[in-house]
């Protein structure tokens, strides 16, 4: 439809090769949309005719509510998903009143706004289901407050805390990412309509006016960078990676914790698999997974960019490539974060394996060495080698815990450093040592954001807060594209009814 200089047909081969058809099932709804806003705004800029409005905004009706009618009125031969819709309005209609409807647009400025109005769609449930899996943690961690656990680094046991402190942890780093998400919102929902092919048009339009009738709060005010620019998908695209990694670190921390030597956790049944050779087999396969789809989103990131990385200025067609890319992302993220939230909402926790190995645990180790460096007699670096030393001289014994040591026992550890101090008496350390319960430990932190009971709450009361602020914001957002939405429809009914009074 659109070879007006070239002539014939497109070779079959070459038209499979730039049909970009099979992507564009995600645009077709938006493009709908779109065309609709597009031909009142040249209705009301008396680009068109009344009648010739009607007639149009009924063939795109009938499109959106039978979609067998695609098929029905559409070009099979169609490049993408703009020249089909159009070329079933000139079906519908006539070429004399359906070849308007493209007035004053270009499939350049008509498939990024495609975009914008899909992604913003998208970005809006993501940011929602990132709310609601917030939401599980934070219900998971107030029943976890005084769940005691060690934590690790090297995956070597740290220090002690509280199963809360971890979960709690993810919540901010994934409200993060929600705030990352809104500030790229504002960057998507710009409407870049009516900037055309790449320099605007000569007919008097209205950008605004078809930007206030879908939503966006304003538009990309530069024809160029309206039709040729695609930062924004860059920007989510390292968005949904970063909240991809936070997901896949949690699926890791939760495999190992699942296996037989940890035990700290199970998951429900409705979040396993099972093996087909072995029945005792309960695999964490959706948290494998979430670990392998990670890969995909960090590959996409990199595809897309490197897709702009060899391109002009303006328009070209590499862009096209985009798109599939894009959706993977998107659903692949958004499915991520359902499964993540049904697996913490439902994950056995075992408190008592968590406190046996926390009491076992050497991770009290420099709860001991500030204790004894609270009447300022001694340097830090001297109490670290004496209670190091005296961890080694245990984990000798046959790894047993500090608490379980004698009064000879810290005195020949001593011995090993020919340690001789005033201040510092094996009478002393072994008091400290076994004033350090896991509970005590916990006690002992002073920090802010620390495993203190009164931290976890505190922290417990910001997140709260913070998710029913921004609850507000995203409720906000999607009022408003319903309210445009709600405007536009009112506006084509009552063009319709006015059609059927006359």
């Amino acid at each position: 439809m659109y070879r007006s200089r070239p002539s014939g047909n497109l070779d079959n081969r070459a038209l499979s090769y730039l049909s970009s058809l099979t992507e564009d099932s995600h645009l077709l709804y938006y493009d709908l949309l779109g065309s609709q806003a597009h031909v009142i705004m040249l209705y009301e800029s008396n680009i068109l005719s009344k009648k010739e409005t009607i007639e149009i905004l009924k063939g795109i009706d009938l499109l959106i509510s039978d979609s067998n009618s695609l098929n029905e009125y559409a070009d099979t031969s169609a490049e993408d998903v703009h020249e089909m819709v159009e070329s079933a309005i000139i079906k519908m209609t006539t070429m004399d009143i359906g070849g308007k409807m493209h007035t004053a647009r270009s499939r350049n400025d008509q498939v990024v706004l495609d975009i914008r109005m899909k992604l913003r769609d998208d970005l809006n449930r993501i940011s929602s289901n990132l709310l609601d899996l917030i939401n599980s943690l934070l219900a998971k961690a107030v029943e976890h407050i005084d769940t005691i656990m060690p934590l690790y680094t090297h995956l070597q046991q740290a220090q002690l805390g509280v199963f809360s402190h971890y979960l709690l942890s993810y919540c901010f780093s994934l409200l993060r990412n929600f705030e990352r998400f809104s500030e790229n919102y504002k960057r998507i929902n710009v409407s870049p309509l009516g900037a055309c092919a790449i320099g605007g048009s000569s007919m008097n339009i209205d950008r605004n006016k078809v930007a206030s009738m879908l939503g966006f709060s304003d538009i990309v005010y530069n024809s160029m960078d309206a039709t040729s620019s695609r930062d924004f998908l860059v920007e989510f695209s390292s968005n949904s990676l970063n909240t991809m990694l936070d997901l896949c670190r949690i699926s890791e921390d939760f495999i190992i914790w699942s296996t037989s030597e940890f035990g700290f956790i199970s998951l429900d049944d409705q979040f396993s698999s099972s093996s087909s050779a072995m029945p005792q087999k309960k695999n964490p396969d959706p948290l494998e997974l979430i670990r392998g789809k990670t890969a995909t989103i960090e590959g996409n990131l990199i595809a897309i960019a490197s897709i702009m990385k060899g391109l002009p200025s303006g328009y070209s067609r590499d862009l096209q490539e985009i798109k599939p890319l894009l959706w993977k992302t998107s659903s692949t993220l958004d499915t991520s974060i359902e499964i993540m939230k049904g697996i913490v909402a439902t994950i056995c926790v075992d408190q008592n394996k968590m406190y046996l190995a926390s009491a076992k645990s050497y991770a009290v180790a420099l709860d001991i060495a500030e204790q004894l460096i609270k009447d300022g007699d001694i340097s830090f670096r001297l109490s670290h080698k004496v209670i190091g030393t005296i961890v080694d001289y245990a984990s000798r014994l046959g790894n047993i815990p500090l608490s379980s040591l004698t009064l000879s026992d810290v005195t020949a550890a001593l011995k090993k450093i020919d340690f001789s101090h005033q201040v510092l008496t094996s009478e002393k350390i072994l008091n400290l040592i076994k004033m350090n319960t896991p509970e005590n430990s916990l006690k002992f932190r002073k920090t802010k954001g620390s495993p203190n009971k009164n931290e976890q709450k505190a922290m417990i009361n910001i997140i709260e807060k913070m998710v029913v602020d921004y609850k507000k914001d995203l409720d906000v957002r999607f009022n408003k594209l319903h309210l445009a939405k709600d405007l536009l429809d009112k506006k084509i009914k009552r063009l319709l009814d006015e059609s059927h009074n006359t």
